[in-house]
């Protein structure tokens, strides 16, 4: 499993902690481990997008870099982490809660920003909504949080993604069905039920998860073969996973909107972490879990913002300019956050 300098990390802070510096030894200058791996996660995404911005891969490259880290790559990873896990000590109930009631209210900031102060309609205000509480969990969050928390942290952001999708898919299915709908059309239940169970079973993270589950329920170990093929494959899915982000952040780039999708960052970036910071306090989650659960929150948003933008046929560039912005900003914004809960637990 991909842990980013997570060993090197831990072996450096066993090596030498404080030892001086004799005569004879070449100086060195040393960052934080923890510096040192944020830093490490966001030059991945940006040598994608100067990989796009210089044209030394063609823009539609990226799609496939993609497919192949959400596709291939990551189920193979949370399949691994199913199998290995050991969830003990991990209290899922209060960790969803916290995280999906400052979700929610994110949203509904969102939303009113969008509509209210914007102006823009209500299929507009969804697409504002989705932007400021939808993170990017995959491409950016579980590179991130190994590197940083190490499998640990990782068993922790699997709970998360095992409900994240479904339920943040069934709030934009609802909401497309409430405000995309044209000529007043009626809302048909079983119509939107179908469309969230087959967008849920096909979707292949969701695939990785039940997967690794049955597996592990089984008790068969896996074979030496199958293992090996695992193992090589998830462990690509970090480096490739950034590295197809930053490639994507070129082919959206920035085109007008920038004012909301700026309030909209603020929104992400400092009024989701924040409530979540509150909830896992309130809750008294245990340190661990309640750091992942920030720092996710903290993250910025993904392309599935801007997917349901396209869907709705509306907010595409909004939603391509905050995801955008807040990514660049994340760099500087997700340091604060880990600084933040580092010394709050």
């Amino acid at each position: 499993m991909i842990k980013f300098g997570h060993d090197q990390i831990r072996a450096r802070l066993r090596r030498g902690r404080g030892s001086p510096i004799t005569g004879n030894s070449p100086v060195t200058v040393k960052m934080s481990p923890l510096t040192e791996t944020v830093l490490f996660v966001f030059s991945l995404v940006a040598l994608g997008y100067l990989a796009g911005f210089t044209g030394y891969l063609k823009p539609e490259s990226g799609e496939g870099i993609s497919n192949f880290a959400v596709s291939v790559a990551m189920p193979l990873l949370l399949f691994q982490t199913m199998v290995n896990a050991d969830f003990h000590g991990v209290a899922p109930w209060p960790l969803w809660g916290a995280y999906f009631a400052a979700a929610t209210i994110t949203w509904a900031a969102g939303h009113l920003v969008t509509t209210r102060i914007f102006g823009r309609d209500a299929r507009a205000g969804v697409v504002g909504g989705v932007s400021s509480a939808y993170s990017n969990v995959v491409l950016l969050g579980a590179p991130f949080i190994l590197g940083i928390f190490g499998p640990s942290g990782f068993e922790v952001l699997s709970l998360l993604v095992s409900v994240h999708l479904p339920i943040m898919m069934m709030a934009s299915i609802v909401l497309f069905e409430m405000f995309g709908r044209s000529g007043g059309e009626p809302m048909h239940p079983l119509r939107m039920i179908r469309s969230f169970l087959r967008r849920l079973f096909i979707n292949p993270l969701i695939i990785g998860i039940l997967a690794g589950l049955a597996w592990r329920l089984s008790g068969v170990p896996l074979p030496d073969l199958v293992k090996r093929l695992v193992d090589a494959l998830a462990d690509t899915a970090g480096p490739v996973a950034l590295f197809a982000m930053g490639l994507s952040l070129r082919r959206f780039g920035i085109s007008g909107n920038v004012r909301p999708a700026l309030a909209l960052s603020v929104l992400k970036l400092f009024l989701m972490p924040a409530l979540v910071l509150a909830f896992v306090w309130l809750l008294g989650l245990p340190p661990l879990t309640a750091k992942v659960a920030v720092v996710v929150a903290a993250l910025p948003s993904g392309i599935n913002s801007y997917l349901i933008a396209v869907q709705f046929n509306t907010g595409q560039a909004l939603a391509s300019n905050q995801m955008t912005i807040a990514t660049a900003c994340a760099a500087v914004t997700t340091a604060f956050w880990l600084a933040v809960v580092l010394h709050v637990f």
